[in-house]
């Protein structure tokens, strides 16, 4: 059974950092588009960030406009494990994140979603 599990969210005051992560299990993701979206209350979930596979031990980064030079996705393969390192929270950043791994790049439908985890930034 595949699961997606996050962890590393709370609350935190505008400007601090949170670092999620996201554990994949239940089979292996090495060639999976693995990343986060996020969806605040009343608004539609959103994509902030991927790690691509480019073939071999490759990854290719990939940010939302919103959050770059912000949050980093960092890969570890071995693990099965992806997490985002968020600095410079903003109250904008409000919302629950939820862990995605896809085969075909974060194309819908998307594969396989976490539970999701609060992320909560006050001002």
């Amino acid at each position: 059974q595949v699961q997606l599990v996050e962890s590393g969210g709370g609350l935190v005051q505008a400007g601090g950092s949170l670092r999620l992560s996201c554990a994949a299990s239940g089979r292996s993701f090495g060639s999976y588009t693995m990343g986060w979206f996020r969806q605040a209350p009343g608004k539609e979930r959103e994509f902030v960030a991927a790690t691509r596979w480019r073939g071999g031990k490759v990854y290719i980064a990939d940010y939302a406009d919103s959050v770059k030079g912000r949050f980093t996705i960092v890969r570890d393969a071995a693990k099965n494990t992806v997490y985002m390192q968020m600095n410079s929270l903003k109250p904008e950043d409000t919302a629950v994140y939820y862990c995605a791994a896809d085969s075909s790049s974060f194309t819908y439908p998307i594969d396989y979603w976490g539970q999701g985890t609060q992320v909560t930034v006050s001002s």
